[in-house]
């Protein structure tokens, strides 16, 4: 058995922290992950650089902002010129896998809105990058053959499972084809989905059986991939799940393993004191029924349907917890347990049922910023939790330093294993298309100061913002940005904020001369 430890990391999409049954959720049961935070160590303030998928994934993989790495919003791709610490993991050694959901690159054919497209001349961009940026996209994940370079930002193994729901495609998809030969595409039309009575915005039952579900599928790779390991050579794999992601369309027996009943809305719209433009906006376009519910960005609900979208994500949870029961039953079969140190984390949060909305935009709030995550370690004891203020980016250095591996100039973050602690995190937000509800003429840009006792967020071009105090008020309903009795604090945060800004910029390459 190799000195150095095996690393597991579980990676699920758009999940909420205190989703979990050993955060308190008096609902949700994850039997699985709680045993995992039993032998572990779960972060309560672990939070997110962006509360959005593919600018979050790369900041997990390179320990760096959106803003340094490039890729700042959904649409783009992680430049190849990014180093990410999988590729120093790889060059100290390591077998790396990729297994599920990279979402490094676009993975829609979707084009920009007309409109949204800036006017240029004969050179169109500032920054020229010719590099192929198209390995995730439909057209080639969708192919009879798949064409990934590798190592792929530092994984030799790759098994795509791409797009979220019942109808991914990738290396899943071709699985399905050779599994199902004669009904695969039947059980992927959205005319045959099985009778239900939900009425939530995409509540969709499907009639692909649990064991043909993408997120079994990811679990089976997954434990595939530990079976084939040498217990000489330490590995590193990142199982990445799709869910709990919208659309809600739990598998079989997890469809009505929930009862919508069971779920309270415990913050509605009208629990927000001080409701910002942005959320106004939103309310104004739920009453007038012109808002857009079938997309990616966030929109109100009435009660009944943040209920039923509640239960059907409670479902989703519940599957992926039986998977992660599976890697570690595989761990502690292959004799890997005693020598892997196993993570489990989110991309980004979800609203389910915050202010009365679903999924995730442009409006900041903890239910979209915060999310699990569990260390558990053979070098530690378990059952510990760990309150310091920690972000995405602190993944890269603890796993690099855990691994006994230097990590390259120019990483941001801190690692999570030497025990630093911040005073202050910067989150920062960059919308990639519009019109949205109140910002209609622009794409949303913010940054977020997060500090123990605070949340501080200035929106570009706004002459407004928030600022809530997050011991007395954790749930973030009364905004004091406006307050006179708290403008020296709010003049105090904005400078620390101006500090984590400066800091923030990019530092590499460092200059090997002086001039």
């Amino acid at each position: 058995m190799t000195d150095r430890p095996n690393i597991l990391v579980i990676m699920v999409d758009q999940m909420r922290a205190d989703w979990l049954g050993v955060a308190g959720h008096p609902v949700v049961k994850t039997p699985n992950i709680d045993a995992l935070a039993a032998q572990g160590t779960r972060f309560t303030d672990f939070n997110v650089a962006t509360p959005v998928c593919q600018p979050n994934r790369a900041s997990i993989l390179t320990g760096r902002y959106p803003s340094v790495h490039g890729l700042r919003h959904n649409g783009l791709s992680l430049p190849y010129s990014q180093s990410t610490f999988v590729e120093a993991l790889r060059a100290s050694g390591y077998a790396t896998a990729l297994i599920g959901k990279s979402h490094l690159q676009r993975m829609t054919g979707h084009p920009q809105k007309k409109g949204s497209q800036p006017v240029t001349g004969p050179i169109s961009e500032a920054v020229k990058d010719a590099n192929r940026y198209d390995v995730e996209s439909p057209e080639n994940l969708t192919a009879d053959e798949i064409v990934v370079p590798r190592p792929y930002y530092g994984f030799d193994h790759v098994d795509f499972t791409s797009d979220h729901g019942d109808r991914p495609n990738g290396h899943y998809l071709q699985w399905l084809k050779t599994s199902r030969p004669d009904d695969w595409q039947a059980l992927r039309d959205r005319e045959n989905q099985l009778p239900h009575n939900y009425s939530c915005p995409q509540a969709y039952r499907t009639p692909l059986p649990v064991e043909l579900y993408p997120s079994s599928y990811i679990g089976m790779r997954g434990c595939e991939f530990l079976d084939a390991q040498d217990a000489s050579t330490p590995f590193f794999a990142l199982v990445s799940f799709p869910d709990p992601h919208h659309p809600f369309n739990p598998p079989g027996r997890y469809w009505d393993m929930y009862d919508p009943d069971d779920f309270e809305v415990e913050l509605p719209f009208e629990a927000h004191e001080t409701p910002n433009p942005v959320l106004k906006a939103l309310r104004e376009k739920f009453v007038d029924g012109s808002q857009f519910t079938a997309g990616q960005e966030n929109f109100m609900a009435t009660e009944r349907h943040l209920k039923e979208a509640m239960a059907l994500t409670a479902g989703m949870i519940a599957l992926i917890d039986d998977q992660v029961g599976k890697l570690i039953d595989r761990l502690k079969a292959n004799g890997q347990w005693d020598n892997t140190v196993v993570v489990f984390n989110a991309d980004h949060g979800d609203f389910l049922g915050t202010f009365s909305m679903l999924l995730k935009g442009p409006y900041i709030h903890n239910s979209t910023y915060r999310v699990p995550f569990i260390w558990r370690d053979p070098e530690r004891d378990g059952g510990t939790t760990d309150d310091r203020l920690a972000s995405s980016i602190d993944i890269a250095p603890a796993l690099l330093e855990r691994a006994g591996v230097a990590p390259y100039h120019g990483i941001q973050g801190r690692s999570l294993w030497s025990g630093e602690r911040r005073e202050e995190l910067l989150m920062e937000f960059e919308d990639n298309a519009y019109p949205k509800p109140y910002f209609t003429d622009r794409p949303a840009n913010s940054r977020t100061l997060l500090t123990p006792d605070h949340r501080m967020t200035v929106y570009e071009g706004e002459d407004w913002g928030e600022l809530y105090e997050r011991v007395t008020d954790p749930d973030e309903t009364r905004n004091f940005w406006g307050d006179p009795d708290h403008t020296v604090l709010r003049t105090t945060l904005i400078h620390k904020l101006v500090d984590e800004l400066i800091g923030a910029t990019e530092t590499s390459p460092f200059p090997p001369f002086r001039a």
